[in-house]
C-alpha cells in the first residue's frame, strides 16, 4: 500500500522560503505522477503543481509560477516543493497526492481531468509576520 507523508510546513515570514517534502513508501516516486494541493480555511482545495512521473511536464498554478519549484529525489523516494517569496495568501494545509495513470505525461491533461489515488495527511504552512 502506497503511503505519502508530507513534512516541512511551519510558520514563516512574508518573503521567506520553505521546502516541503513528500516521502513515499510502498511505491517508487519514479513511477508516480505527483501533485501538490493546498487548502486554506473556508476555501476550496487548489492544485498547486503537477509533475509527470518522468518529468515530462511540471505544471504550476498561476499564483505560484516563478516562486515554487518541484523536484524529485528518486534515491530518497521523495518529492520536494521549494517555495520562495512566500505571501500570506500562500498560507494553507499542503497535501501531496499521487497517480499511477498509465499515460506518461499525465500532467499534460487538464487539471480538471486528473485524479489522484493516494494522498498524504497534509502539512501546515503559515505565512505571517
Amino acid at each position: 500500500q502506497l503511503q505519502l507523508v508530507e513534512s516541512g510546513g511551519t510558520l514563516v515570514q512574508p518573503g521567506g522560503s520553505l521546502r516541503l517534502s513528500c516521502a513515499a513508501s510502498g511505491g517508487n516516486v519514479a513511477d508516480l505522477h505527483i501533485a501538490w494541493f493546498r487548502q486554506a480555511p473556508g476555501k476550496e482545495r487548489e492544485e498547486v503543481s503537477c509533475t509527470s512521473r518522468r518529468g515530462q511536464s511540471t505544471k504550476y498554478t498561476d499564483s505560484v509560477k516563478g516562486r515554487f519549484n518541484v523536484s524529485r529525489d528518486v534515491a530518497r523516494n521523495t518529492v520536494y516543493m521549494q517555495m520562495t517569496s512566500l505571501k500570506p495568501e500562500d498560507s494553507a494545509v499542503y497535501y501531496c497526492a499521487s497517480s499511477r495513470h498509465p499515460f506518461p505525461d499525465y500532467c499534460a491533461y487538464q487539471s480538471r481531468d486528473r485524479t489522484y489515488e493516494y494522498w498524504g495527511q497534509g502539512t501546515q504552512v503559515t505565512v505571517s509576520s
